[in-house]
C-alpha cells in the first residue's frame, strides 16, 4: 500500500470533546505505519489552510502524542469558514476580492506538496470539506480528502454515532448534578437546563437520560427533604417533538405544587424557529453566522421559556443554567476514545489506497464502519424520538404527551 509522502490535517466549527484526541490519533497512526510521512496541521481550520499557517509535526510531537488525549479543545485551533461563501472570505481578509477561495485552498495545498488532507468536524466543515474536495476532482488536483465527523449534536447523515456525543452527554449529565440542587434556594424554583442542538435533539435527550440514571445509583433521605423527585428530570423538550405551552405550564405547575420544584431539559433549538419569527415581526434583528445559521445564543431559548414559565407555571423563581460550554471542551471519556481510535485508524488506512470521504459507521450499510461517500454526507439529522431509551425515559420520569 502506498503511503503519503506530505499529509495534513485540520480542525474546524464547534468544538466538541474529541478534536484533541483525534489530532493525536491521526499522529500516532501514521507514526507506526508510515513514520516518513510528513504531516502539518493547518491552525484555525479553514482560514489557516487559506492563509498558509500551519505547524509541523516534528520527532517530539510525535514521541508525546498521547499527550492530546488528555485534553479537549484543539491544539490547532478552529474558525468557521464556508469555502463557497466568497463574500464572507472577502471579509475576513482571507481572500482577495475578485478570488475564489477553493482555488485558493486547492493551490495552497498544492504548493505545500499535501497529497492528503484531514478534516475533523461537524457538518458544515464536513459539507465544506466535499466541496472541496469536488473542486480538486473537478480541476485536476492529485488530492484526497478525509474527514472525521465530530459534533455534539450527532446530526450527520448518514453516520451513526458523531465523535464527541458521547463525552458531551456524560459531563452535561455532571454539569447539572450540582445545578439541581439549586431548587432548594427558593419555594417553586423552576430550572432550565439548556443543553446544545439546534436541529437534533440528540444531545439533550441523552443528557437527560445519563442524568436520570445517574440518579439511581444515589441515597435519599425522603424523610427529611432529600428527595429522588426534587433532583430528577420533570420534562425534555426537543426539536422533533411538538408541545403546546399551555400543556407543557400545567404539567410543570403540578410538579411544582408536589415538589417544591421542577427541573426541565430543553435543546437549544426547541421552539427556535417560533421565537426567531416572533422576533423578526418586532422588528428586531437576528445574527446569522457565515453559514447562514440563526447564532442561538442571541435568540436564548432557554430563557425565553423561563420568562413564559415563570406566569404560566406559577413558578416562585426560574434559574437558567447552559451546560454547553462546560460539556464540549471536556476531554473524551473511554467511549469516545475507542470510537476515535477506531476512526484514525481507518482514516490513515484510506488515506494509503487514496480513498475520499468522511469516516463513520453507515447507517444505510448495516452500520458498516466506512469511508462514506462525499456526495451522501448530509447535516441536520434529526434525533429519532422513538428510540427505545428515549420512550421509556419519558416512561419513568411521568412526561405526558404535551401535544
Amino acid at each position: 500500500m502506498y503511503m503519503p509522502k506530505k499529509v495534513a490535517m485540520l480542525t474546524a466549527g464547534g468544538l466538541a470533546p474529541c478534536l484533541s484526541a483525534a489530532v493525536g490519533g491521526l499522529i500516532q497512526r501514521y507514526t507506526e505505519i508510515s513514520p516518513k510521512t510528513e504531516i502539518i496541521g493547518f491552525t484555525n481550520g479553514y482560514d489557516g489552510l487559506l492563509r498558509k499557517n500551519f505547524l509541523t509535526v516534528n520527532k517530539k510531537v510525535r514521541e508525546k502524542a498521547h499527550v492530546f488525549y488528555e485534553f479537549g479543545g484543539s491544539p490547532l485551533g478552529n474558525s468557521r469558514v464556508k469555502l463557497t461563501n466568497v463574500k464572507d472570505c472577502v471579509k475576513k481578509g482571507l481572500v482577495k476580492e475578485g478570488q475564489d477561495p477553493l482555488k485558493v485552498a486547492a493551490e495552497n495545498l498544492k504548493e505545500l506538496g499535501i497529497e492528503v488532507l484531514h478534516t475533523i468536524g461537524g457538518d458544515d466543515t464536513s459539507l465544506t470539506a466535499a466541496d472541496l474536495a469536488k473542486y480538486l476532482h473537478d480541476n485536476g488536483y492529485e488530492l484526497t480528502v478525509i474527514g472525521l465527523p465530530k459534533t455534539v449534536d450527532n446530526d450527520i447523515v448518514p453516520i451513526v454515532q458523531t465523535l464527541g456525543a458521547y463525552t458531551a452527554a456524560e459531563h452535561g449529565a455532571n454539569f447539572f448534578l450540582n445545578v439541581a440542587a439549586e431548587s432548594s434556594a427558593n419555594p417553586r424554583m423552576l430550572i432550565v437546563h439548556e443543553v446544545m442542538g439546534r436541529n437534533c435533539g440528540y444531545l439533550t435527550a441523552k443528557t437527560a437520560e445519563v442524568y436520570h440514571e445517574k440518579l439511581k445509583h444515589l441515597d435519599y433521605l425522603d424523610s427529611f427533604g432529600l428527595t429522588r423527585e426534587r433532583y430528577d428530570v420533570d420534562a425534555v423538550l426537543i426539536p422533533e417533538v411538538e408541545y403546546d405551552m399551555d400543556k407543557l405550564a400545567a404539567y410543570l405547575n403540578k410538579k411544582l405544587t408536589d415538589n417544591d420544584c421542577a427541573n426541565i431539559f430543553i435543546s437549544e433549538g426547541a421552539g427556535a424557529a417560533g421565537i426567531v419569527k416572533e422576533l423578526e415581526s418586532k422588528g428586531l434583528e437576528v445574527p446569522r453566522d457565515a453559514f447562514g445559521h440563526v447564532k442561538l445564543d442571541k435568540v436564548n431559548v432557554g430563557q425565553w421559556h423561563a420568562d413564559a414559565l415563570l406566569t404560566k407555571a406559577n413558578a416562585g423563581k426560574t434559574l437558567v443554567q447552559k451546560s454547553g460550554y462546560y460539556a464540549r471542551a471536556a476531554r473524551p471519556i473511554l467511549q469516545d476514545l475507542m470510537l476515535i481510535k477506531a476512526m484514525t485508524d481507518l482514516a490513515v488506512e484510506m488515506a494509503g489506497k487514496g480513498i475520499p470521504g468522511i469516516i463513520g459507521h453507515d447507517e444505510e450499510k448495516k452500520g458498516v464502519l466506512r469511508c462514506i461517500e462525499f456526495t451522501r454526507i448530509k447535516g441536520g439529522k434529526p434525533f429519532n424520538a422513538k428510540l427505545g431509551w428515549f420512550t421509556n425515559l419519558l416512561k419513568e420520569i411521568g412526561q405526558p404527551d404535551l401535544k
